[in-house]
Parts: C-alpha cells; structure tokens; sequence
C-alpha cells in the first residue's frame, strides 16, 4: 500500500490523481486552497485526508508537509501538481506581481513541499516524486512567460531531483501534458483569442494543428500515467520527461 501526498489534488488532474491512486488501495493525502472541493473529495473517497493550504505561502506549506506525513504514516509518492495559469500578455505589458505569483506557486511551492518530503521519501522502500511540467516546458508558450518559464524549471528541478536521490532508491520524473479537457483549456483559449483576436474555434483549430491526435487530454490518462511512474514497473524510469500531449510538435 502507497501512501501518496498529492498538491492542488481537490479538482481537475489533482482530483484524477486521488481518484486513480485511492482505486488502487493507496492512502491518499491531498492539500487544495479550495476548502469546498476538498471537503467534497473527502466525502467521495472513504480514507482520504484533505487539509487546506495556500501554496504559495510557505508557512502553510511547512504545516501541510509534516501534517501530510502524520495522516499516511511516512510518504512513498509525493506528486507536486500545484499550480496556476497567469496571465495572457506579452513580457513588456507582464506585471510584475503576477509573474512572482506564477513563480510562488509553480515553482517555489515545488521547491518546499519536496524539501520537506524527501527525509520521509528516504525511509521509503520505494520513493517516487512525480512533478507536472508542461509542453510549454519544452517549446515555450507565447504570452504565458512565467507559466512556460516554471515549467522549464520543473523540468530541471527534477532531472536534479533524480541525481541527488538515486542513491537512497528514490525516482523523480515529469509529466509533461499538452492541451488537458477541462475548465483550465477554456480560461488559456479565452485568453489567446483575447489577444489575438480570433475566435475560440480559430484557437482551437490552431492548437489541434500542432498535434497529431486532434482532441484533448483526458486527465483521467494523466492520472493512470501517474500510476505507471509510481509502480513497481517503472522502476527503473527516473529524472524523464514523459510527454502525453497526442505528439504535440510545436508551440
């Protein structure tokens, strides 16, 4: 049985993630600032902790860690899923508030849950660390410069988690999805065509254009994927990027 902490895992891909992880026997943990989604995902899974936290204040993060670790009884799988869009606009016209936000909350929230993680993950007999990145970590994102710039981070975050913790059997790997169903697509679709002045379907069309599969991402396949990187299977898979984009080609 897996004892799994997963952030931001009260709705879209989190919630898949709890979802496919609870089915599974693990015990789930999941922490979410939405305190009304939380409370519905403790109702729908018998055994889940939910708890609040705000991931991008790190005095709630250094309560969740430990809080998380006490629930499950030590932590085998931590999947760092937090994280948020920002603004559609061009680097000159970007505020800068806005871009500390994006950092605090893709890439610094990251950065402290796995610090505060790893001295469980080593008394792990099979630690996992699984981190979503993004296809914008790997061909850029026009007018979402701090999104697309933590998810190249993440990446590198975790090529290095993997080098600092093979030695104690620990695996870090990405997830890397392309253009995921859900209410997230809608807001980034919204905002291209806000600034460029084309219609949804146009920036659909555009989008579907780049990949060889025209549909979107099911999280639900996001979530098994997880799974995968989680199990016994993939043990020998670290510090990899796993794209599941249906081969999305370019920006």
């Amino acid at each position: 049985m897996q004892r799994v902490l997963i952030t931001a895992g009260a709705a879209g891909i989190g919630r898949e993630f709890a979802r496919a992880f609870a089915a599974t026997g693990s015990r789930v943990f999941i922490c979410d600032i939405d305190a009304e989604n939380l409370a519905a995902m403790a109702k729908e899974i018998p055994g889940l902790v939910a708890s609040r936290c705000d991931m991008s204040q790190r005095a709630e993060i250094e309560r969740m860690v430990p809080e998380a670790a006490a629930a499950l009884g030590g932590i085998d799988v931590l999947i760092n899923n937090a994280g948020i869009a920002g603004l559609t606009l061009p680097v000159e016209q970007y505020p800068p508030d806005d871009w500390d936000k994006v950092l605090s909350v893709n890439l610094t929230s990251m950065f402290d849950v796995s610090r505060l993680a790893i001295p469980h993950l080593k008394k792990s007999k099979a630690g996992c660390i699984i981190n979503m990145a993004s296809i914008a970590g790997r061909f850029g994102f026009e007018n979402r410069s701090p999104y697309a710039a933590t998810k190249w981070a993440v990446i590198g975050f975790t090529k290095t988690l993997a080098m600092e913790l093979g030695a104690f059997g620990i695996r870090a790997n990405a997830i890397a999805p392309g253009a995921v169903a859900g209410d997230r697509i809608v807001r980034v679709f919204q905002g291209r065509a806000q600034i460029s002045g084309q219609s949804m379907e146009e920036v659909q069309a555009a989008a579907f254009a780049a990949q060889s599969i025209k549909d979107f991402i099911d999280p639900k396949d996001i979530a098994q994927l997880a799974v995968f990187l989680a199990s016994p299977a993939a043990k020998s898979i670290s510090g990899q990027v796993v794209p599941i984009d249906n081969d999305r080609r370019h920006a």
